[in-house]
């Protein structure tokens, strides 16, 4: 016999049990619902690498360690050994000379920040024309103020040395360079997850952030006879920047080395960094970064 307690006790369990069946069958169940996966992404690049800024942990490698052209993203290598000069003055000096001028034109009209001979140009605005221009100009500049030696070429190889042996010390195993701006003698390389130890390296410096976040530049430098000179805007040859939070970092180019991009993004609190060498094109070379940033992104969230 079933009393009317006992009663209300069962009917009320196979309410439960059909409420829940419903509810499966509606898709309406309490349990976190799997993250979908995300879609690795096809790019163009021979080699590509993206990691979480903040924890260091690659989220997508293709040839990651491969030794491959770097044409002038070695440029941010020459600005971090420059920015970690024990007590640099941003606003020193530094006379232009014929050399560099001349030096442009033996690589076949490198690329440039057109520095006038005889102008004196601030280490701060040689930052932004290596950075922004891709100045060889520049570059050779920064790399005959800071190296050591009573002669240009015995400075510029002590500066080589010093960005190999920054290198080094940040854990580039896959990198050797042999100039200060990319333009090799044979024997100037890196990978893709070098490059990116190397930019995220290179962004904890204000300065840093700063220069290659910034889209145009004009520098006011001081002529021979002490009157000031107003250049011609420097615009940055990163088109990425400010796509989907993009900060930079630095574009290269060549006939081997193809396009290259060693780029950073921070939206919505989630920052990725990474790196691609070889794209077979400059619109390729932008297709792939961005797959990558919105791939890095996606991985993160």
């Amino acid at each position: 016999m079933i009393t009317a307690t006992k009663g209300f006790r069962v009917r009320r369990a196979a309410a439960v049990a059909v409420t829940a069946g419903a509810m499966l069958s509606t898709g309406l169940v309490f349990a976190a619902p799997a993250q979908a996966a995300v879609a690795v992404p096809t790019i163009t690049a021979k080699s590509g690498f993206v990691m979480n800024s903040a924890t260091g942990t690659a989220l997508y490698a293709k040839s990651a360690d491969t030794r491959r052209l770097t044409a002038s993203t070695t440029k941010i290598m020459t600005a971090k050994v420059v920015l970690s000069q024990a007590n640099l003055n941003l606003d020193a000096k530094v006379t232009i000379q014929k050399a560099y001028s001349d030096y442009i034109i033996a690589n076949n009209y490198a690329s440039n920040a057109k520095l006038i001979v005889g102008d004196k140009v601030t280490v701060r605005q040689l930052l932004y024309g290596l950075m922004l221009p891709s100045g060889c100009d520049a570059a050779y500049a920064l790399a005959d103020k800071f190296g050591t030696g009573t002669t240009r070429a015995a400075r510029v190889k002590s500066f080589i040395g010093k960005m190999n042996t920054t290198a080094k010390a940040l854990g580039m195993k896959n990198t050797h360079f042999d100039s200060f701006d990319g333009i090799s003698r044979g024997s100037n390389y890196s990978s893709v997850r070098d490059l990116t130890l190397l930019g995220r390296s290179a962004m904890k410096s204000s300065t840093f952030r700063a220069v290659v976040k910034a889209k145009s530049y004009t520098a006011r430098t001081i002529t021979k006879t002490g009157a000031t000179r107003t250049m011609g805007a420097w615009t940055n040859t990163n088109t990425l920047l400010g796509w989907n939070g993009t900060l930079g970092i630095k574009t290269g180019s060549g006939t081997q080395a193809k396009y290259c991009l060693v780029f950073a993004a921070t939206l919505n609190g989630e920052s990725v960094m990474g790196a691609v060498l070889t794209s077979s094109s400059a619109a390729n070379r932008t297709a792939d970064v961005q797959k990558l940033i919105k791939f890095g992104y996606a991985k993160i969230s």
